[in-house]
């Protein structure tokens, strides 16, 4: 039997194989296997090669193994008792917050919606402050005025001895990492590390799929001090997409036992990638304020955990919503869940709010986003596009008690192959700080009708949905 002979038999055979792999895979919806399935048998050899750069979710045993590690080993610092005053209906919001990361919601802290352009001041001014350590985490880090502050605070601080860890995603900082004042940083003595590092493309997807992101925003002073939201460390302008500008952003500032999630975060981040032990490393400090201030939780999601989890997040915040739902976001991307979610609670009756960026810098998420906006505004879902720069706030306001603040999109992408950082917290005058910043939003967009949508153009219809198929496979 000749080579040319056996060669057709063999590519069957790897066909099947990752058709069988497709099917049994954990944690897929249906219509992305079956889409898969499609892909592969189709597209012989491409499909094959589509499914090995795009079909799965790992970031490579050794760095699952080191995370997983570090989690067990950092978990007993999430062990508090639960604060008596969330009310009843909130409860199971939190009880669903805890089974993604094991954080139970904790009271004792203060928080303060920093102004539109006013995260890296006040991060600076913190630094410049601190005392025992700087830990942060940022997925774009660009060597812009903002980015250089950040750089020289850090510089300042390991220079009084203060312990600094920085760490940046290698795709989203490359510019960062590869300048000169990624190696200042270090020979200041500050230490670095590169989050999900790239290396060779062409062997790359044999360690992990290759656009896997770490998408966090975390920023950790003195084990008292977090900040949680949209921004990068990085100018408005955003010079590396500047005809999108501004992006508008909202980051919030807290002190309190809050701090201390976020810093298991990015203990567990920095340990997985680097192998450093920090498991004694600046241990928790005790909350003396458990019936008192803003009531809080972080939600850390990633490749690693359930891929439901921050869909079901948002999902479990829509049905739980009894008056008003505002939600703010750049990229949106649901799934079926969640987009049967946010119908249904509008037909009951809330007041159900979004608010996109009428341009996005990404064209497939554009389109793909348009092709729900029909079934949304049967269902009375009232849609906003915010005119005059990306509206990259990613907010969820609750009957103007409770807020989800944060770095997930209501995309897949956040869902499932980025690593992202939130915080849900009960607190209703914070909360209708965070819906004042949504207001304002609202004064920046146009509404748009069912009428509007009606009038697009057969062409325009049809392109967004066929990009939106590719949804699952994605």
């Amino acid at each position: 039997m000749s080579l040319y002979s056996v060669l057709p038999i063999i590519l069957l055979l790897i066909q099947l194989m990752f058709i069988v792999r497709a099917i049994l895979r954990p944690q897929r919806e249906p219509a992305s296997r079956v889409a898969w399935i499609v892909v592969i048998a189709l597209l012989p050899g491409l499909g094959v090669m589509a499914y090995i750069l795009l079909g799965e979710t790992s970031i490579g045993r050794r760095r699952v193994t080191r995370l997983n590690q570090a989690k067990s080993a950092l978990q007993s610092a999430t062990v508090t008792p639960w604060p008596e005053q969330i009310p009843e209906r909130f409860s199971q919001l939190f009880q669903f917050g805890q089974s993604v990361n094991g954080f139970a919601p904790v009271a004792g802290n203060t928080g303060q919606l920093l102004p539109a352009d006013g995260m890296i001041a006040a991060m600076v001014a913190d630094m410049d402050a601190a005392t025992e350590h700087i830990h942060l985490i940022f997925y774009i880090w660009l060597t812009d005025h903002s980015g250089l502050q950040v750089v020289e605070a850090l510089k300042r601080a390991a220079a009084r001895g203060v312990a600094c860890r920085a760490m940046a995603d290698c795709l989203g900082s490359r510019g960062m990492i590869a300048s000169p004042h990624w190696q200042a940083m270090q020979d200041a003595g500050v230490q670095v590390a590169v989050a999900l590092p790239i290396g060779n493309p062409l062997l790359r997807p044999f360690h992990g799929r290759i656009d896997l992101r770490n998408h966090r925003k975390i920023v950790v002073i003195d084990r008292s001090i977090t900040y949680c939201g949209s921004q990068n460390c990085a100018d408005a302008e955003f010079l590396v997409k500047a005809k999108y500008a501004p992006w508008v952003d909202a980051v919030m500032r807290f002190t309190g036992p809050i701090a201390q999630q976020n810093h298991f975060l990015f203990k567990s981040d920095w340990m997985a990638q680097t192998g450093d032990d920090l498991t004694d490393y600046l241990p928790p400090i005790a909350n003396t304020h458990i019936g008192q201030g803003v009531v809080a939780q972080v939600i850390g999601t990633g490749p690693t955990q359930p891929y439901a989890a921050m869909p079901e997040m948002f999902t479990t915040l829509m049905f739980a919503a009894r008056r008003e739902l505002v939600i703010t976001t750049p990229y949106f991307v649901p799934d079926e869940a969640m987009q049967a979610a946010l119908c249904a609670t509008a037909r009951r009756g809330v007041s159900t709010t979004v608010i996109f960026p009428q341009r996005n810098d990404s064209w497939i998420v554009e389109a793909a986003s348009h092709s729900y906006y029909e079934e949304l505004l049967a269902a009375g879902v009232q849609i906003y596009e915010f005119v005059g720069g990306v509206l990259h706030t990613k907010s969820l306001t609750l009957d103007g008690e409770m807020t989800l603040i944060g770095s997930a999109n209501l995309d897949r992408r956040s869902f499932e192959l980025n690593f992202e950082n939130n915080i849900l917290f009960f607190d209703a005058a914070l909360t209708q700080e965070m819906r004042q910043r949504q207001r304002e939003y609202l004064e920046h967009s146009q509404l748009v009708t069912l009428e509007m949508v009606a009038q697009w153009p057969v062409h325009r219809r049809l392109w967004n949905n066929t990009i939106a198929m590719l949804g699952p496979l994605l």
